[in-house]
């Protein structure tokens, strides 16, 4: 990270309330008092850092006042009166458009009772023409925005008259920016401000940070830590977490969690506001169906994800926040940010996935940091037992996970130069000084920053024949600047790094929109189809462009509507907590019998996977030979690690005829039995056999065709005109297949590279993983399926037998039981289970 020991940020525990009270004006003092409140010991202290001078990344659980931390030397600054014609004094930034409009609404209340000389307001996508006008003539003196209005100000030629006066930047929720191209955008356009207004400060919030010094370093003004205090707030309340099985039959599979919809229902009859938070939309409709189905006392409850439409969720949110609602069915979409102070507790369907991940929900209940929070577990099925418990375990150890932030997007970088010419002409080496102090490019070469300047400057090598590619030019001192004013009005229109799926938007008729639906699941739907959406039967007509029209009602067993890449990976500690608790038999006595049952009845018939090994079990069934490995890397990490096994045993003459994944294994099923396992493992698959997929599959066309509009190469949007999704992947495709030809090291193919074995493929796990397991490869031969591996062989079903008969489906898994047990269960498995609990839909 840092290269020298002056740089590191200095890490403070905060436990005692410090000498700095005296800081405090009598006007906010007797505000506190008129409360009956008293302020806490770390929002003195970031005052007191604040004035010194001191860049501050503040960690404090949910509930200690993080945001009154952040704005109270703001506020106190701003207490005196400002000269006329003042820039911003400070500026907010939130992941959430949502959160910045509720931060201004929070502090509209001190700034009102104390009679304070401020004027606050937001900059969203949805600020009026009219509004933005009058920032830039009368700046407010604290301004919230989002990280791409950031880089839209910074474009404009008067940012340096409107940030002039900085002395503050707030930035919230850093862990969910920090490692991801938003907040490589982020980055950047803090290097720009330190370069405006070196004067400003920057204090960074969050509740939730693995990587300590990683995040440091991001928050600081030099991108490496240097000048900046670390404060950290221990929870002296830490949450109280109970895991709740259903009543009767656990499942063996399926994610939705649907059998325990009874049980849920009564835990909310006994609170007043409870959040139930799902992993994907999915999940949520069908939850939302299975309560509402059995909510006889009609209990006010609501549905609450990304896939509604904006006027929808804030209904549901005005709705929580005025107590009218005893629960909400919620995915990702609530997990940040907004206080809601009256929830009373937390219910999380299905494992949760990370340690991380869980705290950040579970924080939500009772938002005050010195009350417990209560939430409750409720696994879907066997394993998921096993990820509750070692989640729970996590957040009693306070062992937060995650990712660590990796290196700032090349495509990302590409962008903001361009945003940069817009602004006015800049020197590269100006330019390169700027962006190293932002730390996802703080370790950048200088040959690969100019590679980015020279393909904004002309598309590079192989495409600066064509004009629309040409958008600067360098003049005798090399100096960069824009070539026409065009170009800046098209960058404008384009800035951003989120690459949506193209999505259809739903509406009755001509009337209400609904929200909107991904376009691939629209094109499967035929006229009278059923499917739901916002808690809501509904019944297709038919596809007008960008807007599918539906109706109330219909008929016939409803589809559910699936998002791409909406589920969650499981993290590498919590994996690592789940291979440990399984290798404990004293830890199983806090599971349920059949769970115990379980695990003793697999370590009979076969082995427990190993801490520190790699199980692989092959047995014969049904005229086939199954291979299943425990990996237990995450369905990301699976998903590839199944690619490559399946075309190594192709080439070894095995016949693999198909693979699925889960988070905890992967089950591929071939003609003939697979025998060498150290080969089919061995490390060299991640050379010539991934560059050979990669090469061939369509995801690195895919990947492309999202740094190519991030980077600026392909216009989403156009003056009076957008882009269809069509228009932007035949542009793409040819121009990906014309720089592999004719420019194969061209910056955005390394773009593409770097992205896809990053996040999309997860390949850091998968090589991790095999060399981990070199050596340690434990293959057991088996006769009949193992109990361990009935769940994934459950998955290997589910497509095959979609549209065949409930009862086929149920024989058949009744038989696979059978199988792996030895024995004949009356209520075997399945049998009280539904095909939408499995997945069968």
């Amino acid at each position: 990270m840092s290269d020298s020991a002056a740089r590191a940020p200095v890490r403070r525990q905060n436990t005692t309330k410090p000498a700095a009270s005296g800081l405090l004006p009598p006007r906010f003092a007797a505000w506190f008092a008129a409360r009956g409140w008293r302020a806490r010991p770390h929002q003195l202290e970031v005052l007191s850092l604040f004035q010194s001078g001191q860049d501050i990344l503040l960690i404090a659980p949910t509930g200690g006042g993080k945001t009154l931390s952040g704005f109270l030397p703001s506020l106190v600054d701003l207490a005196q009166a400002r000269p006329e014609g003042s820039g911003v004094h400070t500026l907010y930034v939130s992941p959430l458009k949502a959160l910045a409009i509720d931060i201004a609404r929070n502090l509209a209340d001190p700034v009102a009772e104390m009679d304070l000389p401020i004027r606050i307001e937001t900059r969203t996508g949805d600020t009026p023409q009219n509004r933005r006008l009058r920032q830039k003539e009368t700046p407010p003196d604290i301004l919230l925005t989002t990280p791409e209005s950031l880089a839209l100000l910074l474009s404009q030629e008067d940012a340096p008259h409107l940030f002039r006066d900085l002395r503050s930047v707030i930035i919230d929720e850093v862990h969910a920016l920090a490692g991801i191209k938003r907040g490589d955008l982020l980055a950047l356009g803090l290097a720009r401000l330190s370069v405006i207004a070196p004067q400003a400060r920057r204090i960074g919030l969050s509740a939730t940070i693995a990587y300590k010094p990683e995040l440091a370093a991001y928050v600081s003004a030099d991108g490496h830590g240097g000048g900046l205090t670390l404060l950290e707030v221990p929870d002296p309340a830490p949450p109280d977490l109970s895991i709740m099985l259903p009543e009767g039959h656990l499942p063996w599979a399926g994610h939705m969690g649907l059998a325990a919809a009874p049980d849920i229902l009564e835990r909310v009859k006994q609170a007043g506001l409870t959040i139930i938070f799902v992993n994907t939309r999915a999940q949520a409709e069908l939850m939302f169906q299975d309560i509402w189905r059995i909510n006889e006392e009609t209990l006010p409850i609501a549905i609450h994800h990304g896939s509604l439409d904006v006027a929808q969720r804030r209904k549901v949110e005005a709705a929580m926040a005025a107590g009218k609602l005893r629960a909400v069915i919620a995915t990702a979409s609530l997990d940040l940010g907004i206080d809601w102070g009256a929830v009373d507790q937390v219910i999380q369907v299905g494992a949760p996935k990370g340690v991380s991940r869980l705290v950040q929900r579970v924080g939500r209940a009772n938002h005050r940091m010195d009350e417990t929070s209560h939430a409750i577990l409720v696994p879907a099925n066997r394993f998921e037992v096993l990820e509750c418990e070692a989640a729970r375990q996590g957040v009693a150890a306070r062992e937060l996970d995650g990712d660590p932030p990796r290196p700032g997007g090349l495509d990302v970088l590409a962008q903001h130069l361009l945003g940069l010419a817009c602004a006015g002409p800049f020197h590269p080496d100006a330019a390169f000084a700027e962006i190293t102090r932002a730390s996802p490019y703080a370790d950048i070469d200088r040959a690969t920053f100019d590679a980015v300047l020279g393909f904004v400057e002309n598309g590079g090598y192989a495409l600066h024949v064509y004009e629309r590619y040409q958008k600067l030019f360098r003049d005798s001192e090399g100096v960069m600047h824009l070539r026409n004013p065009r170009i800046a009005r098209q960058y404008r229109m384009n800035i951003g790094t989120i690459v949506e799926a193209p999505m259809i938007r739903l509406r009755f008729g001509r009337g209400a929109v609904l929200g909107e639906v991904e376009e691939w699941f629209v094109t499967q739907l035929r006229a009278g189809d059923t499917f739901m959406f916002a808690g809501r039967l509904l019944r297709f007509v038919r596809l007008q462009e960008t807007w599918a029209e539906v109706t109330d009602g219909g008929g016939g067993k409803p589809k559910v509507p699936t998002y791409q890449g909406a589920r969650m990976p499981l993290t590498t500690g919590l994996a690592a907590r789940v291979r440990a608790i399984m290798n404990d038999p004293a830890q199983w006595q806090a599971f349920p019998e059949p769970v115990q049952e379980w695990l003793s009845l697999q370590q009979e018939r076969s082995v427990l996977p190993g801490k520190d090994d790699l199980l692989v079990e092959t047995f014969p069934r049904q005229d086939l030979w199954y291979l299943v490995a425990y990996c237990f890397e995450g369905r990301n990490a699976h998903q590839t690690l199944g690619m490559l096994l399946t075309r190594r045993m192709e080439r070894l003459g095995i016949g693999p005829l198909g693979f699925v994944a889960t988070d905890y294994v992967i089950a591929i099923w071939s003609a003939h039995q697979p025998r060498d396992m150290d080969t089919l493992f061995s490390e060299d698959m991640m050379g010539d056999d991934l560059e050979s997929w990669m090469a061939e599959s369509s995801m690195l066309r895919r990947t492309f065709r999202n740094v190519a509009v991030i980077s600026g190469l392909i216009d989403r949007q156009m003056p009076g005109a957008e882009r269809s999704r069509r228009q932007v992947t035949v542009n793409t495709d040819l121009i990906y297949d014309v720089l592999r030809r004719h420019q194969p090291d061209h910056i955005l193919l390394r773009a593409t590279w770097e992205d896809a074995k990053g996040g999309l493929t997860d390949l850091g796990r998968v090589a991790g993983m095999l060399a981990r397991v070199k050596g340690h490869v434990r293959h057991m031969e088996l006769d009949r399926v193992s109990p361990l591996a009935v769940p994934v062989i459950l998955d290997v079903g589910r497509e095959r037998v979609a549209g065949q008969g409930q009862e086929d489906l149920l024989a058949e898994a009744e038989a696979l039981v059978t199988e792996a047990t030895g024995e004949e269960h009356p209520e075997n498995v399945l049998a009280q289970s539904s095909l939408s609990e499995l997945g069968f839909i």
